[in-house]
């Protein structure tokens, strides 16, 4: 019998200082039983990064056309599509084609160094792809935020990322690959 999602509730407020954006969301995120707290936190934080009012989470990991998160216009182009972890070649150029703008987060240092080695040359003739790394330990401090309702603040400047929920917080740097 498959096993149903475990459902979180987010109130995350963002202050990114590098879009002047300022905004509260309320967010509902379906956890994947596959799905690790680790994995749930950077698609919270990918959110946070490139929040927006039209940015919405798909139905993701169980969804292999889908991506993660994305951003739609009202006739369903699709604006921006995030994918988490290391995505092979083939979704890639398929994303690019469909979107107009492709962001990829990957957070496991050792295997996402081995993906991207492997695919550095070809993913450099999408232009719109951009590739970000967060380091693995800012990562794993992800978990100590982890709860099924959450209250985050985040505050994101020179692509630094200030994220606390009132008793921990924690500074995240992301680094752009491509």
């Amino acid at each position: 019998m498959a096993q149903n999602a475990t459902i979180f509730k987010a109130d995350l407020q963002i202050a990114d200082l590098d879009r002047s954006h300022f905004q509260n969301y309320v967010l509902t995120i379906a956890r994947h039983p596959s799905e690790t707290d680790i994995r749930m936190m950077v698609r919270i934080l990918a959110f946070a990064l490139n929040a927006n009012k039209d940015l919405e989470f798909s139905k993701g990991i169980s969804t292999d056309n889908e991506p993660d998160i994305w951003q739609k216009n009202m006739t369903d182009d699709i604006l921006l599509w995030i994918d988490l972890g290391q995505p092979d070649e083939k979704r890639l150029r398929r994303a690019c084609s469909r979107a107009e703008q492709v962001v990829v987060y990957t957070y496991q240092n050792r295997s996402a160094e081995v993906w991207w080695k492997q695919y550095e040359k070809t993913l450099q003739r999408f232009d719109k792809l951009r590739v970000f790394s967060i380091d693995e330990d800012d990562c794993n401090s992800l978990q100590q935020l982890v709860n099924r309702n959450m209250q985050l603040q985040c505050t994101i400047q020179d692509a630094e990322c200030w994220l606390t929920d009132g008793i921990s917080s924690l500074h995240l740097v992301l680094h752009q690959k491509k």
